[in-house]
Order: C-alpha cells, then structure tokens, then sequence
C-alpha cells in the first residue's frame, strides 16, 4: 500500500512568529520604561499660593464679594476652557493676547479650545446663551478666577494669575461708567492701598475712531524707524496699542501723537464729559490720559486703568477697562452696551504687602479641645463636632497624646478655656474646664458643657479654627 503523505505540521512556526512578536514587545516596553525624571516644581509663569499668603487673598476676595453685594452684582462662573474662535472673535487678531499669549490646543473631539484669557468674553458669551438681555437692565455680573496667557512673566503677572471682575450689561448712560471706576476705585482703597491714581480715557466710537485711525496710522508710519519690533506690527493691526507701549522710545513717539479726545464726534463727546463731571461730583482722584487705550479690541468710548505709584515715582497698573457697547452684538448677541473693569489679585497682593496693609485677620479660637488615651481621643472627635454645630470655636491638637505638649499649643494660640477630657472623663461622661489665665479647674458634666462654655465666653462664634 503507498504511503500517505503526512502534511507539514505549522505549529513551529507560528510558536517562532510568537516568539519574534514577543521580542519586539519586549524591546517597545523596555523603551517606554524609560520615563523622563520627575520635576518637583511648578511651570515656569505658574505659582503656589501658600498658607501664609492666604490670608492676603481672602482679604481681596471677602472685600471685592462685599463689594459685588453691596452694588448689586450676582455672582457669575463660567469655564476656564472656551471654543477659542470665541475669543478671537471678541478680544481681536490683532491683539498680542490673541497672536502671542493665548494657550490653545485641540481636544480628542477635534474642538479647537482655549484656556480663558481674560473674563469678559466668557461672561458675554454666558449673556447670550441663557438669555439674561430678558432680565431688567442693568444687568450686573461679579465674577473671579484663574486666566492663563502665555507671556513671559514679570512681576504680578504670571502665566496664571487671577482676576476679579465687575461687568455691567444694558445700559448706555455715563453714570454707570462713573459707578463702575468708584467700585474700582473703592476696592482698591479697601483693601489699604491709597496711594491711587485714575487715568481715564476716550477712545471713541466705531464711526469717529475710524477717521482717528487712519489720521494715528499716518503719524505712526512717519516715524516707524523709532518704534520698538512689536509696535511697528501693530500700526496695521492695533495702533491704539502703541500709545500705551512701555518702550522709552515708543513712549517718546506716543508723547506727540495725535489724541483721541480731539476727534469724538458730538456723542462721544458729550458722553465722555458727562462722565468727568460725575467723576468731580464723586471727588475721584482722576487724570485725562490721551495715551490710555487698553490692550483690546473690543473697548469703546471710556477707558480707564487704577495706578499705584511704587518706587522711583514710577507706576503701577492695578487694574482697569472700559466701555465694550459692541461686543455682545460682535460674538452674536443683540446690540447690548457693555461696561467693565478687572483687577489683577496677584498684583493687588504685592502692592499690599509693601503698603503694609493689613490681612484678612481671621477669628481666635477661645477654647482648646486636649485628650488623653485611646478612649478619650475616640469620643473626642464626636465632643469637637458637638462644640462646633452650637456655633463655638474650637481649637485642637489631635495626635499628640502629651497633655503637656497640648497645653503648650493652647498657650500659643491664647485661648481662654482648655477643656481636658481623659479616661476618667469619658467613663464618667464629664469634661475639665480649665481657665488659661487663672489656672482654676472645675469637672463638668457633659450635658451642661455647652451652656457652661457659652456662659463663660458671652459671645457665640460661628467659624471653626482647626491647628494644623
């Protein structure tokens, strides 16, 4: 009988395929291992805003929100991450925030997105979507918050840094202007920076600022040679920017160029008188500065910025805006007049630290909480709880069993009682009730604790304090 013909077994060589497969995984795994060092510190223009300066930043925050409720602003808060033709379209192409600063990148859904550079688009844009042109006019907006450009940091302005913002919607007449720079001008003064200045501006409107342009522009070209890199671009793109240029010789150029105040047409004009008698009837400190014109594209008519003077008489910009009466028409939105300012808190915090003005003081505890063994240190977060719903505040030092070590925190902290609760104190359901200054102690039972603390103190505090 011929034999039958055995057919060629392929295992071998799908277990020598396999085996090469597993080699080129081995050698891709082996070079993603290869990870970069880790770098413990933050980006370069990003900061930590630690403990110890918190309390600086709760002082601008608890004034500015004061500030918001008392003129009648609602508290407004919108994405930090935006389409960005949004903010192209509203802050404008000509501008170095939109050429040069603006973070933007594009999603896993193909969205080309950016990180906010400012506050005022995104409230604008937040306008039109939900419908608040519905709501009685004026319609005023407080908002605060992180903004991202990437611009090469100097001193209060960081690649984050933060802003608090007061916008106004519906509402054309000069006095809401005037009320906006008293706001400005109030905020800053509250929080103990008094040395202020208000430089205040008009840059007209789109029918009269066209023919201003165009007679800028030609004064700009005559002397193109003695403009810096970045001001020679914006004669085409932004020449109201060069005029506030810090370059000393842009500044010199800027000195002998036309100014916006001699071409208004007849509404601006009255508009913008208006507002500097309102200013004298509130007796601000202001300056008409021809040279102010804010870095963006959507101001009309007022400008405006708030300047410290700091060492060697030289100034500093705290904050500042103006009128936008077209930006909500221009991203969309039905023709709808715009005012606004925005402050820089990082500045605001360093001007207040070389003023020396005072922080935000946040309130003493009265009384320390000290435990002593396992049982205690249980039933001693329930007794904390217990204190701090009947509005006492408490302070405390769990972990540290020595009550030496305890009563020399509660010594630091100056309280007025020291309540000691041991093994002893939890099986007999009583507490010590110790008096820092007379050294007296008496054992209360747990029920009457509250009532006897409160007696003692005459005062109920509602804000916890807790030691780190």
């Amino acid at each position: 009988m011929p034999r039958k013909k055995v057919s060629k077994r392929k295992t071998p060589i799908k277990k020598t395929a396999k085996k090469k497969s597993q080699k080129k995984v081995r050698k891709l795994t082996t070079k993603n291992k290869i990870e970069k060092p880790l770098i413990l510190q933050t980006l370069r223009g990003m900061k930590d805003i630690l403990p110890k300066d918190q309390f600086f930043w709760d002082q601008v925050r608890r004034t500015s929100q004061r500030l918001a409720r008392d003129y009648g602003f609602s508290r407004i808060d919108t994405p930090i991450v935006e389409y960005a033709n949004l903010y192209i379209k509203g802050v404008g192409k000509g501008t170095d925030i939109i050429e040069k600063e603006m973070y933007t990148f594009t999603t896993k859904g193909r969205d080309k997105v950016a990180l906010r550079p400012e506050l005022t688009v995104g409230n604008c844009r937040s306008y039109i979507q939900n419908g608040m042109h519905l709501l009685s006019k004026p319609v005023k907006l407080f908002s605060t918050g992180p903004v991202f450009r990437y611009d090469r940091p100097q001193k209060g302005r960081y690649r984050e840094h933060h802003q608090v913002n007061f916008d106004a919607f519906g509402e054309q007449d000069p006095i809401l202007d005037a009320q906006i720079i008293q706001i400005a001008n109030r905020l800053i003064q509250s929080l103990g920076i008094k040395a202020v200045q208000i430089q205040v501006n008009s840059i007209g409107c789109s029918v009269c600022r066209k023919d201003y342009k165009d007679l800028l522009v030609n004064y700009l070209e005559s002397k193109k040679n003695k403009l810096c890199k970045d001001c020679k671009r914006r004669i085409y793109t932004n020449p109201l920017r060069v005029l506030d240029c810090k370059e000393d010789k842009c500044s010199q150029v800027a000195a002998a160029a036309p100014q916006s105040v001699d071409h208004l047409c007849a509404e601006c004009h009255t508009h913008f008188k208006t507002l500097l008698e309102y200013l004298d009837e509130l007796d601000l400190p202001y300056m008409i500065n021809p040279h102010l014109a804010r870095g963006l594209d959507y101001y009309t008519k007022t400008v405006f910025e708030i300047w410290s003077e700091v060492e060697s008489g030289k100034k500093l910009s705290l904050g500042g805006g103006g009128r936008y009466d077209n930006l909500i028409k221009l991203i969309g939105g039905k023709d709808t007049p715009a005012i606004g300012f925005g402050v820089g808190i990082e500045r605001l915090v360093a001007e207040m630290k070389r003023v020396q003005a005072k922080p935000y003081q946040p309130p003493k505890p009265k009384v320390f909480l000290a435990q002593l063994g396992s049982l205690a240190k249980r039933k001693s977060l329930q007794l904390f709880s217990e204190l701090e719903k009947n509005g006492i505040l408490v302070a405390e030092s769990f972990g540290r069993g020595n009550l030496r070590s305890q009563l020399k925190v509660a010594n630091k902290l100056g309280v007025e009682i020291t309540l000691i609760l041991g093994q002893k104190e939890t099986l007999d359901k009583t507490v010590i009730v110790k008096s820092m200054t007379t050294g007296a102690q008496e054992t209360v039972s747990m029920d009457k604790l509250i009532n006897v603390i409160k007696k003692r103190l005459k005062s109920d505090n509602v804000i916890i304090y807790r030691n780190a």
